[in-house]
Order: C-alpha cells, then structure tokens, then sequence
C-alpha cells in the first residue's frame, strides 16, 4: 500500500511540474504578446504624429477593414473562434482609434498625448 501512496505522489508531482512548465512557457508568451500589443501602439502613435501633420483623416474605414480581414483569415487558419478574433480586434482599433484622436486633436504645443 505503501508503494501505491508514493507512485501516486510522484505521479501528483510530476504533473505539478508539467503544469508550471507550461504555465512558465504561457508566461513567455504572454510577455511577447504584450510586448507586440505596446509596439502596435507605439506604431498608432507614430501614424497618429504623421495623420495631424499631413492633415490625413483619423478614420480609415478601408484600413480598418483590411486589418479585421486579416485577423479574420488568421482566426480560420489556426482554428479560432472569428467571433473572438473580430471582437480582440474590435477592442484594439477602438482603442488605437482613442489614441489617435487624442494626438491628432491635440493642442500645437503639445499638451495632449
């Protein structure tokens, strides 16, 4: 009996181990995941400065349909539901869109954004 209550503590701390290695590695990617979310935005930004100072329009409807298009066909091709996909996607044009409002609406000396 014994010999049953150790294999089933090893057992219970082998999986711990699986579990914290994955955990570790969604980690990882999760950290690479924000980090490409911050560098989008920083591009916004940057697309933003140069909307303001071209006098380009904020909204970009063709644009924007390119981009759900994209996130669309990359949701279908790994398996994802679309509805999350365009609602992610909603999430982060709606916000870029904010940002970008705030930069192109700003005051010329800077005090916005």
């Amino acid at each position: 009996m014994r010999e049953l209550a150790d294999l089933k503590v090893v057992a219970a701390k082998e999986d711990h181990d699986i579990l914290a290695m994955l955990r570790a590695e969604l980690d990882r990617i999760d950290v690479q995941f924000l980090g490409a979310l911050g560098a989008r935005v920083a591009v916004c930004r940057s697309i933003a400065h140069y909307k303001r100072e071209h006098g380009v329009p904020m909204m970009q409807p063709h644009r924007i349909g390119v981009v759900q298009q994209r996130a669309a066909r990359f949701a279908e091709a790994h398996d994802l539901d679309s509805t999350f996909m365009k609602q992610l996607y909603d999430l982060i044009i709606n916000e870029t869109c904010r940002i970008e409002d705030l930069i192109i609406d700003a005051d010329l000396d800077g005090s916005a954004a």
